[in-house]
């Protein structure tokens, strides 16, 4: 899954290419693929360590290695191949017309999972509301989608200021780097994949977009030849 970052930044003409990792096997990907090393500390590669702090490493390695702060950053998870070229494109679009933006996040339409839906299980196994369902109007029911469309950011484009990186504290939770005011690129469905059944949902995903176990679609350029 980590090669198809690094596939759509090279599709995107990103300028320069980084790898945070404690993985050998994933800094040999970046490798071939022209991604300078950043060696994640390994206070930083645990499952407790916060993206946060991942980041701000990231960001003064990448300022010590290019002498100078860069405007934007792509943001690419290893463990999200459903990456659209075309967001990032148009995320690196949007902030360079629109100084007020800190970022541009992809985001997906999933009414199932409106927070009206969400519930908690208690100690007894009872199912009760995750949120006290009278701060989300008066407007509920069974209908899907009946107080208005739910987004959620999917995590596969990214693109923020570099100021999101020195302000962490000021943005958003739960993913502080997006600073403030970020632009959505709607994407029509993904996510970082963390459970199994995901596997099978971002395959049709990668299949409809026309990657097979030989190829990348033609449109994303060859390859072998950014190796």
């Amino acid at each position: 899954m980590a090669e198809y970052g690094f596939i759509a930044a090279r599709a995107a003409r990103v300028d320069h290419l980084f790898t945070s990792t404690d993985s050998a096997q994933i800094a040999g990907i970046g490798d071939r693929y022209g991604a300078q090393l950043i060696k994640r500390p390994s206070e930083l590669a645990t499952s407790a360590a916060l993206t946060e702090d991942v980041l701000v490493h990231a960001g003064q390695e990448i300022c010590k290695h290019l002498g100078e702060q860069p405007d934007l950053m792509v943001l690419l998870f290893a463990n999200n191949p459903a990456i659209d070229v075309s967001l990032i494109t148009d995320g690196i679009a949007y902030l360079r017309t629109d100084p007020t933006l800190d970022s541009a996040f992809s985001v997906c339409n999933y009414n199932m999972f409106t927070p009206n839906r969400a519930r908690r299980i208690t100690d007894q196994g009872l199912i009760t509301p995750f949120v006290p369902l009278g701060l989300l109007g008066d407007n509920l029911s069974s209908i899907r989608g009946s107080q208005g469309d739910a987004y959620f950011c999917d995590l596969s484009v990214q693109v923020i200021r570099w100021r999101c990186l020195v302000n962490m504290d000021a943005g958003m939770q739960p993913f502080q780097w997006m600073g403030k005011r970020s632009k959505a690129l709607q994407n029509d469905y993904g996510f970082d994949v963390d459970s199994d059944w995901q596997f099978d949902v971002v395959e049709k995903w990668l299949r409809s977009r026309g990657f097979t176990e030989e190829h990348v679609p033609s449109d994303l350029g060859d390859p072998e030849s950014w190796r």
